[in-house]
C-alpha cells in the first residue's frame, strides 16, 4: 500500500483518538498529542501505516504544524517507543530485589501485549541512539533498577549486568511470543498444526517429538519459567548483595502461577 493513501479501516476512530489526545477541542497541538495519535495509527495498521501526511489527518492539522513538533518519521517512531517505554515503572525502594524485577518483567510484557506493533520499536529504536541522547523516560527504568540493585547489595557493575541479562531475556521472550504463529489451527495432530510434517522425521526426531509441548506454547508460563531460571543463575554466579538484602524466592514465579 502506498504510504499517501492511508487504509481508511477505523481511520475515523483513529483519528477521534487523535485529536482527543491532542487538546483538539482546544485548538492546540503538542507533542505528546501528536505522538498519542501516532501509536493510535501503529497499534492499528501498523508502523507501516504510519507517514506523516497520514498523522496530519489524524491529529486534523496541515502537516508543517506536525513538523513544528516532530522533525521527521524518525523521531515519532523514537517518541512513540519513549511513550511507551515510559509507562513502565520501578519501585527502586523495595527490599526485595527479585521480586521486584519479577513485577517489572511481567510489567513490560502486559505492555508488549498492548502493544504488539510497537515491541519491535521498543529493541530497536534505543539503540539506534547513543545513550546519552536517548530520552529521560527511556533511560528511567534502566536508572531505577540499578538504583534497585545497588540499595539491595550488588556493585554498580552487577546491577548493569543484571539489567541487561533482564531485558535481553525479556526483549527475546516477548519477541518470540508476539511471532508465535500455527500453521494450521483446526487441525488436532500437532504435527500438523505447526507444519511439523514437512520436516524429515530422521533429521529432527526431537523437535517433532515435542510438537505436544510446542503446540502448547503458554508466554506467561514461559515467562516465569524464564525469570526461575534467570534469577537462580544470577544468585548463584554473582558476588552474595549486602547482608541486608533481601534473597529472591527464585520458585516464587512457579508456585504464584502453578
Amino acid at each position: 500500500m502506498d504510504e499517501s493513501t492511508p487504509n481508511r479501516s477505523g481511520f475515523a476512530d483513529i483519528a477521534a483518538a487523535g485529536r482527543a489526545a491532542n487538546g483538539r477541542v482546544a485548538g492546540q497541538v503538542t507533542r505528546a498529542g501528536v505522538l498519542a495519535a501516532a501509536l493510535a495509527i501503529i497499534d492499528h495498521d501498523s508502523v507501516e501505516g504510519l507517514s506523516m501526511r497520514r498523522l496530519a489527518d489524524v491529529v486534523g492539522r496541515d502537516p508543517m504544524v506536525i513538523y513544528r513538533h516532530v522533525p521527521n518519521k524518525a523521531a515519532v517512531l523514537d517518541g512513540v517507543a519513549e511513550l511507551v517505554f515510559g509507562q513502565l515503572r520501578v519501585d527502586s525502594s523495595d527490599p526485595d530485589w527479585g521480586g521486584r524485577l519479577r513485577i517489572v518483567a511481567r510489567d513490560f510484557r502486559e505492555l508488549a501485549l498492548s502493544h504488539p506493533r510497537v515491541m519491535p520499536l521498543l529493541v530497536t529504536r534505543p539503540l539506534a541512539t547513543p545513550l546519552g541522547q536517548r530520552s529521560q523516560a527511556m533511560l528511567r527504568p534502566l536508572e531505577d533498577v540499578l538504583a534497585l540493585l545497588t540499595r539491595a547489595g550488588f556493585s554498580g557493575a552487577d546491577a548493569l549486568h543484571i539489567y541487561r541479562a533482564l531485558f535481553g531475556f525479556l526483549y527475546g521472550h516477548v519477541l518470540n511470543e508476539l511471532q508465535e504463529l500455527v500453521e494450521r489451527p483446526e487441525e488436532s495432530d500437532e504435527v500438523l498444526r505447526l507444519g511439523l510434517h514437512r520436516l524429515p522425521v530422521t533429521e529432527f526426531p526431537l523437535l517433532r517429538q515435542l510438537a505436544p509441548v510446542l503446540a502448547d506454547y503458554d508466554g506467561e508460563a514461559e515467562l516465569e519459567r524464564g525469570l526461575d531460571i534467570l534469577l537462580a543463575g544470577l544468585t548463584a554466579t554473582l558476588p552474595h548483595p549486602g547482608a541486608g538484602a533481601a534473597v529472591p524466592d527464585t520458585t516464587a514465579g512457579s508456585e504464584e502461577k502453578g
